[in-house]
């Protein structure tokens, strides 16, 4: 008859000592990425030839890799730690050098200059609050693909639903339109 049993696995030092590696490079990585642009930390053409997100990349790869190898060979003995150190070494190269070149991509990335009023004018949108001849009503048009709504006046009355056509942009949030 089998009684239950409770079984207790045994993790080795050097495996825990790597997993606390790979830990603090995934530590570090997130406080890379987000850190530079949320908790503004640091400068980021501070790096120098070799970037914080390459070295954090690497340390997380090198801990992670070198425990799997641990593990996997039963580490026990200074010979099999040294493989794991070699098998965490081997996952730790590509993955750094990616690292740094998805970090570089990223920041260099080229984006759409932003949009200013003098792009507003020769829009076409709808009017979504009656434009009266003496003030302004609301009208909804699109701006870089995104709907924007903007207070607009016009010459004459506008009744909700017309399409309208910006001829002038008095300022960033109002414009002058007419029918389009």
């Amino acid at each position: 008859m089998l009684r239950d049993v409770d079984t207790v696995q045994v993790v080795a030092t050097g495996t825990l000592i790597f997993l606390i590696i790979g830990g603090a490079g995934v530590g570090v990585l997130t406080l890379a990425l987000l850190g530079s642009g949320v908790l503004h930390l640091g400068h980021p053409d501070v790096d120098g030839p070799v970037s914080l997100e390459a070295v954090a990349g690497f340390t997380g790869a090198f801990g992670f890799g070198a425990a799997i190898v641990n593990e996997l060979l039963g580490g026990r003995t200074p010979g099999m730690i040294a493989a794991a150190v070699a098998g965490g070494a081997f996952a730790a190269v590509p993955t750094g050098w990616l690292a740094a070149r998805l970090s570089r991509a990223a920041r260099n990335m080229r984006t759409d200059a932003t949009p200013t009023r003098d792009h507003l004018v020769g829009a076409i949108g709808l009017v979504v609050t009656p434009v009266p001849a003496a003030g302004y009503g609301e009208v909804r048009v699109r701006l870089a693909g995104q709907p924007v709504k903007l207070n607009a006046r016009a010459d004459h009355p506008i009744p909700v639903g017309a399409r309208i056509f910006v001829v002038e942009a008095l300022s960033e949030t109002s414009v002058h339109v007419e029918t389009y």
